[in-house]
């Protein structure tokens, strides 16, 4: 409808344009030979008048044509995404990755963040073969980088560019691992800021941290020889951002829940860690690493 009425808009101005140069025709024909001269003489200017309004007709209708056009473009990924929100909460692994790995060559940073993110949930699977799993992360890793550059303001990306950092850090060294921890950090924190209220970068933050505490000695020594100041950090740290996670989304992730139990074990407070150990045992499991969760946690639970 919006076509057609420009449409309409614009033919009565090519008409009213033929007459008023019919009525300056016959003016001027009234004074003899100089008529026949203007009748000829404004043919072209009829002709170019004409083609300005169908070359304003052509411009407004590819104005409109490419609007259309990325609101559809918009619109399609609008359900892509949502198909994925959908698989991904149903723990629908597999064919959460087959849908969106038919869009890995988008633009698109949310659609981007998402492949990455299915990307390595393929990797971390058991049945995942080890020559598989390296090249499904070092995939990750390029969706994330791409999704980043598309979009510096998603806490997503920067999010699941940390995760798939550390990923690839498993498969360069010790050296090349220790030098990411300050990236992984950065966008971390990056995250936090963009949305404080993702728990789940909150919860990865506390993963940073117990991972820097928990760093055996002879690591500490080779990032005292390779860095003037290596990462640490304290059980003290990642025990608050554990609590914090839960502090924005209670019982969101049974993972914190187990960090939480295993962190109040190298506090020594036995108590506390019982509570969260047995909180992660009892977390409905929806996925392998649930399950997994549940196993250690009661294993846990019995050392205590």
């Amino acid at each position: 409808m919006a076509l057609s009425s420009r449409l309409w808009r614009l033919l009565p101005l090519r008409r009213g344009a033929t007459q008023s140069f019919r009525q300056l025709a016959r003016t001027w024909g009234s004074r003899g030979h100089r008529g026949s001269e203007v009748i000829r003489n404004t043919r072209p200017f009829k002709r170019g008048l004409l083609f300005s309004a169908l070359s304003l007709f052509g411009f407004e209708t590819y104005q409109l044509i490419s609007q259309a056009a990325v609101v559809h473009a918009t619109a399609k990924v609008e359900e892509i995404l949502e198909q994925a929100d959908y698989l991904y909460e149903s723990g629908e692994t597999e064919k959460l990755y087959q849908l969106l790995t038919q869009y890995k060559e988008s633009e698109d940073a949310e659609l981007l963040w998402r492949l990455a993110r299915a990307s390595r949930d393929i990797a971390q699977l058991s049945r995942t073969s080890e020559e598989e799993k390296k090249v499904l992360v070092y995939e990750a890793l390029e969706y994330a980088k791409r999704a980043l550059e598309k979009n510096e303001s998603s806490f997503a990306a920067h999010k699941w560019y940390a995760i798939c950092v550390s990923d690839v850090g498993d498969y360069e060294g010790i050296k090349v691992k220790i030098a990411n921890a300050y990236i992984i950090k950065e966008h971390f924190q990056k995250a936090i800021e963009l949305n404080p209220k993702d728990a789940t970068s909150i919860h990865l933050m506390g993963i940073w941290c117990y991972t820097f505490a928990e760093m055996p000695w002879y690591q500490r020594r080779i990032a005292k020889v390779l860095f003037a100041n290596p990462p640490s950090s304290t059980y003290e740290e990642a025990v608050k951002y554990f609590h914090r996670a839960e502090q924005v989304d209670p019982n969101f992730y049974s993972k914190n829940l187990l960090l939480l139990g295993k962190t109040y074990l190298k506090l020594n407070n036995k108590k506390l860690a019982a509570f969260w150990l047995v909180k992660a045992k009892g977390y409905p499991a929806h996925t392998e690493e649930d399950k997994q969760i549940q196993t250690e946690a009661a294993q846990l639970l019995t050392g205590l």
